[in-house]
């Protein structure tokens, strides 16, 4: 047992000695790009890190005056670090690309990605060196923690360790570990089906050997996805580290643009195409504009995942994603009633039009009828399998929900959680919308049009409401649960 253990730790030391870490930026502010560079290297053993390799993809023309700290002034500074490389490339290439470029540069036995906003936690790297140790195929990733963009506080994010997944129009999600894999220890590595991005550690020849990123992917987005997919199905498995803790700055929007004839649509349906077999149907259902997109070339690709000898898409869903389909199911189970939300009392409708994310919703004339355009957009809503209620036709529906928080507050659009809680409702056979939460029923008033939460009264017309359509069983299985 002594050998074996001296014989880990010294496989441990050699990674720990030769793990290089890519860090790549475009239009980066300094102060967060060289805060990127600091903490990851400050807070780990220098023994542990043989080069730190950038990369910058220089754009053209308009803004470029703004950005002469990324210029001179960075490769004098980072010359007091002769650990730091920087490599520049001639055009924009966008982060995927970029990416590939620093990983080609590296010479170590380990690379680590992160992003040029981030702050690595203290002894950040070690935990992922770890488990590489044990096993040279495993992909692994950091918790990732908030850092908030305003004033960079830095907490962790809500339900903190989550497995990663995704729904079926390939936004990322996060979903609680079941209880078949919680472990003991809750600082224990775990299994995740998907990783959140772009920080995570990997073996340098096993991340050539399963081709790197897809250098047909554009700029950013969806590269997730294909090195998640990838590494599971052909042979890897991927793994998220709770002792390793790296700070994210989550920004409020996208602070460059994206080149003309770029979309993320397209690097969707790439690795739709190549990885996810029959369930691509699925996206496409949801986003039938995908559907006749072209994905570019993806023979090499389709080549690759044979040569690798790589397990079906059914396989990766039945055993790694196998808790998935619980929160995200593939085909959408039957909601319980859907269409136009009539008040009985003031005969007026639930619309969406005046409102904006977080902003209360109102009443207004109902326009069934008045142009279908109209009517899909502002006053159509679906009482989802989930007991939440969104915008939108069943088969169309957004990504927010009706949401209250106490007994008089009004009644707002929130981000869907799909948890309950505050975004849970019951429509009851006396036409009542209650909510559990609260203990509450919605209410409105005709004069300002406000719709509101109040003290339930079956008797009350103004807390009626009418959905357009409704499926007895469904609202009978809510109803008895």
């Amino acid at each position: 047992m002594e050998d074996l253990l001296r014989k880990f730790l010294d496989v441990l030391w050699t990674f720990q000695e030769k793990s290089q870490r890519i860090q790549q930026w475009h239009t980066e502010a300094s102060g967060l790009m060289l805060g990127t560079r600091s903490s990851d290297e400050w807070r780990v053993h220098t023994a542990y890190l043989t080069k730190l390799v950038g990369q910058r993809s220089k754009p053209k023309g308009v803004g470029d005056e703004f950005q002469e700290h990324l210029k001179k002034p960075l490769e004098d500074y980072m010359a007091l670090f002769p650990s730091v490389r920087i490599l520049r490339t001639k055009k924009r290439e966008g982060l995927i690309r970029t990416r590939m470029l620093g990983a080609s540069a590296a010479t170590g036995d380990v690379i680590t990605f992160l992003d040029s906003h981030c702050e690595a936690n203290v002894n950040w790297l070690p935990p992922l060196l770890d488990r590489i140790a044990r096993n040279r195929k495993t992909i692994v990733c950091p918790m990732i923690d908030v850092i908030d963009h305003d004033d960079f506080r830095y907490e962790t994010q809500a339900g903190d360790a989550m497995r990663g997944a995704f729904d079926w129009e390939m936004y990322y999600k996060r979903i609680p570990i079941p209880p078949e894999l919680q472990k003991a220890d809750p600082s224990d590595p775990f299994e995740s089906p998907v990783m959140a991005g772009g920080l995570f550690a990997v073996d340098r020849k096993w991340f050539w050997e399963l081709g790197g990123y897809d250098p047909g992917l554009e700029i950013w987005g969806g590269e997730q996805y294909e090195i998640s997919f990838k590494v599971w199905m052909c042979g890897g498995r991927m793994e998220d580290i709770p002792c390793s803790r790296v700070g994210h700055i989550y920004r409020k929007y996208v602070p460059y643009k994206v080149p003309a004839g770029v979309s993320l649509a397209r690097n969707l349906k790439r690795v739709a195409e190549v990885w996810m077999d029959e369930y691509a149907e699925y996206i496409y259902q949801r986003r039938p504009e995908y559907r006749h997109l072209s994905a570019g070339d993806v023979v090499a690709q389709k080549k690759l995942r044979s040569s690798l000898n790589c397990k079906s898409f059914k396989w990766f869903m039945t055993k790694i994603a196998w808790d998935l389909p619980k929160f995200y199911p593939p085909v959408e189970p039957p909601a319980a009633a859907w269409g136009e939300i009539r008040n009985v009392g003031t005969g007026l409708c639930t619309d969406t039009k005046h409102g904006t994310l977080g902003s209360p919703l109102r009443l207004e004339t109902c326009i069934r009828g008045r142009g279908e355009a109209g009517w899909n957009s502002m006053q159509v809503f679906t009482f989802t399998w989930r007991e939440d209620i969104r915008p939108g036709d069943p088969q169309h529906t957004k990504k927010f929900c009706f949401d209250a928080v106490s007994h008089t507050s009004p009644v707002t659009l929130y981000d869907c959680h799909s948890m309950k809680g505050n975004q849970l409702w019951k429509y009851r056979k006396d036409k009542t919308l209650y909510h559990p939460v609260s203990g509450s029923c919605m209410d409105c008033s005709e004069s300002d049009h406000r719709i509101f939460m109040n003290t339930c009264n079956p008797s009350s017309l103004t807390q009626q409401w009418l959905f357009e359509h409704t499926n007895s069983t469904v609202l009978e299985k809510f109803n008895r649960n």
